[in-house]
């Protein structure tokens, strides 16, 4: 059996054409036989009349089946959550915006079947606004360089996991987290395919730009000790600059007729220094905040209503 897992939030005009699109590909997976594959959305508390399609497509077609956050909890813990209500021996993981296209999950399963365990999609363009595209790509490259592990580079959520993987993210306990640099984490044989990202179907883009910059910090602080790192540096390129300025104080001091005016040097020192330890204050306080999180152990998300989809299989 074949989980699809598709985490969706105000996609009520995109749904219909999203199933319509998945349909031929279900019926093609295995040998067509019934129940071969599963589709389980997850709405992330929608305010739209999203919840109520994806109840009509069960009602409609079994294999279509969906869980509805009591509340807003996130993308990525959509996405947990879907992976945690799956059965299949393999699990591809998709955004429900068509941006990532269900006619390539075929591909992912033969790379499955060749003995990968994880299948990932990389974007090779993306139709979307050049600032955002350009603001990707440094993520990206910035998380490439930072990262104590290998996270593909411009290799996002699509993609498919073998259970054995799963089996390994579902005891992977974080509050804040990143499925693409869990995915890396786990290891196992990866394979990565190179496909075009399509624009949104319908409507505008549900991750905003708060979100997408609190994705990308969740990255790079679960996956990099290097802002911690920040701080020893700042502070041994500080006391070398301040030790050269001191020798040049005296030197100009003792050998030279100058006059030294302090004022401008000591307010400009002051403002460089305490504005580094802000920063560095900052990135301690995001760790901080992220063992807070850990440590209060609440549950990673609430369901408050499900159609054709049993309890959680942790």
């Amino acid at each position: 059996m074949y989980s699809i897992v598709i985490p969706v939030f105000n996609e009520a005009q995109t749904i219909p054409e999203l199933i319509r699109r998945l349909k031929p590909v279900m019926d093609t997976l295995g040998e067509a036989a019934s129940g071969t594959a599963e589709v389980i959305f997850v709405d992330d508390a929608s305010s739209d009349e999203t919840f109520g399609i994806l109840s009509q497509a069960h009602k409609a077609d079994a294999r279509f089946k969906a869980i509805r956050f009591s509340r807003n909890f996130g993308h990525q813990i959509a996405i947990t959550a879907g992976m945690d209500h799956s059965s299949g021996d393999a699990i591809i993981l998709m955004d429900g915006d068509l941006q990532d296209p269900p006619e390539l999950i075929p591909r992912f399963i033969e790379e499955w079947k060749k003995g990968f365990e994880v299948v990932y999609a990389v974007k090779r363009n993306r139709k979307e606004f050049f600032l955002k595209r350009y603001a990707f790509a440094l993520f990206y490259r910035l998380l490439h360089s930072v990262s104590t592990i290998h996270i593909p580079m411009d290799a996002g959520n699509f993609s498919l996991l073998d259970k054995r993987v799963l089996g390994v993210l579902r005891k992977m306990p974080e509050r804040n987290r990143y499925i693409s640099g869990m995915r890396a984490w786990a290891g196992f044989r990866q394979t990565g395919i190179e496909f075009d990202r399509e624009a949104r179907f319908a409507g505008k883009p549900q991750m905003s730009l708060t979100r997408l910059v609190n994705l990308a910090l969740d990255g790079i602080f679960s996956f990099s000790k290097a802002p911690l790192r920040l701080g020893i540096y700042v502070g041994l390129m500080s006391a070398l600059l301040a030790f050269i300025g001191t020798a040049w104080v005296i030197y100009a001091k003792i050998f030279t007729d100058r006059a030294i005016i302090g004022w401008a040097s000591v307010m400009l020192a002051i403002t460089f220094l305490g504005g580094m330890i802000l920063v560095t204050i900052g990135i301690i306080g995001e760790y901080i905040g992220r063992i807070f999180d850990e440590v209060k152990q609440r549950p990673l998300y609430i369901v408050g209503d499900r159609v054709g989809v049993d309890s959680a299989r942790n």
